[in-house]
């Protein structure tokens, strides 16, 4: 999506596909759109200048809307949790309208009247709909099934596909239109998107910079990583601790040029990344690196740069943090912020969860999607909901724009909006026992 830009360049001719792509592509991809209503931006706690800036322009809420919301995201996220277990069978999701209000599903089956008493009691909208979550799980393994027998001039242009609970049904990411489905799948469900792509090279050569920074490094700022005769440019990701109280950054898998050497003794490098692209002081390696149905990396920094990551802040490089102060599960219409070393902060809402998508030639799972812009350079950086770690950014539908003004003024006027594919860090956390963000 992002940063470190593998591979050789796209040609011109493939340049161009992809921005006809961008420009004819369905108003369908998006689930949400910003919310209507404008709020005055007021101070909100522990919110810096440049986070309210971003939330109320690309959110159009206030910043206590934003933290109120986000609150709710998680609440709902919750009861989704517990509905899965107790009631299988008519349970169809749950989610945040665009007026920010958490609504759940409930379809026509054993305990219906029951889920519909338990979610009206926690305060939440109830929608009735035809299919259980478990039926659209059904139809999703159903399309994978079908998707597997296709042709490769089929499958090679399909990107993915997602269980679309706002409109109870799934969802399929394709690269153009006109492509066979099975008679399951709703023709308003195929979304045309731009293939995501991930990832920025630095030049070879890069001066390295004498002596170094003693500066505090947070989420958001960018650094240089070097191995396999690569070197790539990324955003840090959350500070954490590993499971023997080593000091790492949480950040993404394609970040890494050389994935293969994660965690042995050539293992490639971070290094900080100063002005003008120059590369800084050797800062840590990577530890781990994870790069095909997740994406994400384990630095581990150097002990005696610790103490510039003993802390837990996100931020727009050179600017006041956000403090983060827990960690997030993705919810449909949650409105999230992501913060970057090449475009800074930009919000937007989750439009889909626990999705599956072709990136490159990997297909990333259990990932997320937000509207936000995000270019090389950004990749590797925290996406935030509220002042709660959601997620890491994996790849992007624009990445190959330079700017971000472009794709999100075609996205307002065709209504396809850039699209952030994210690794939530919850499935990170899962994965690596003892692993923690750093929340204070």
């Amino acid at each position: 999506m992002l940063l470190p830009r593998m591979g050789q360049s796209r040609s011109a001719a493939r340049q161009t596909k992809i921005r006809k792509s961008v420009i004819a592509a369905s108003a369908a991809i998006m689930l949400f759109g910003p919310t209507a209503a404008v709020a005055n931006a007021e101070p909100a706690p522990a919110l810096p200048a440049d986070l309210i800036a971003a939330v109320t322009r690309d959110l159009k809420i206030s910043p206590e809307e934003y933290l109120r919301r986000a609150d709710l995201g998680q609440q709902v996220a919750a009861f989704a949790i517990s509905a899965q277990r107790q009631y299988p069978q008519v349970f169809g999701g749950a989610w945040l309208d665009d007026a920010g209000k958490a609504v759940v599903a409930v379809a026509q089956g054993p305990g219906a009247e029951e889920a519909r008493k338990a979610a009206e009691s926690a305060g939440f909208d109830v929608r009735n709909v035809a299919k259980s979550e478990a039926a659209l799980r059904g139809e999703k393994s159903a399309f994978e099934r079908w998707l597997e027998s296709q042709p490769e001039a089929v499958t090679a242009l399909v990107r993915g596909a997602v269980i679309d609970t706002v409109n109870n049904s799934i969802a399929v990411r394709v690269d153009q239109a006109g492509l066979p489905m099975p008679s399951f799948v709703d023709p308003a469900r195929v979304i045309v998107m731009a293939p995501p792509v991930a990832g920025e090279q630095l030049p070879q050569g890069t001066a390295i910079a004498e002596g170094d920074n003693r500066a505090a490094l947070a989420g958001g700022d960018g650094y240089a990583s070097v191995g396999g005769g690569s070197q790539l440019r990324c955003s840090f990701g959350f500070n954490g601790t590993d499971r023997s109280g080593n000091v790492v950054n949480i950040s993404a898998g394609h970040c890494n040029p050389d994935i293969a050497s994660a965690g042995g003794s050539n293992a490639a490098t971070v290094h900080e990344l100063l002005p003008q692209d120059r590369r800084g002081a050797q800062l840590g390696v990577f530890q781990k690196s994870v790069l095909g149905n997740q994406d994400y990396s384990i630095i581990r920094i150097n002990d005696s740069f610790a103490d510039r990551f003993s802390n837990n802040s996100v931020r727009v490089p050179g600017v006041a943090p956000i403090a983060v102060d827990g960690v997030a599960t993705p919810v449909v219409g949650a409105p999230v912020c992501k913060s970057g070393s090449r475009t800074g902060f930009s919000c937007g809402i989750v439009n889909a969860v626990d999705q599956t998508v072709q990136v490159g030639d990997r297909e990333l799972t259990q990932s997320f999607s937000a509207n936000i812009c995000a270019l090389p350079g950004d990749s590797g950086g925290p996406i935030v909901t509220g002042r709660l770690a959601l997620g890491i950014s994996s790849a992007s539908s624009v990445a190959d724009y330079p700017i971000c003004e472009i794709p999100n003024l075609i996205g307002a006027l065709t209504g396809n909006t850039p699209q952030l594919f994210a690794q939530p860090v919850s499935v990170v956390l899962s994965d690596n026992p003892g692993l923690r963000v750093r929340t204070n």
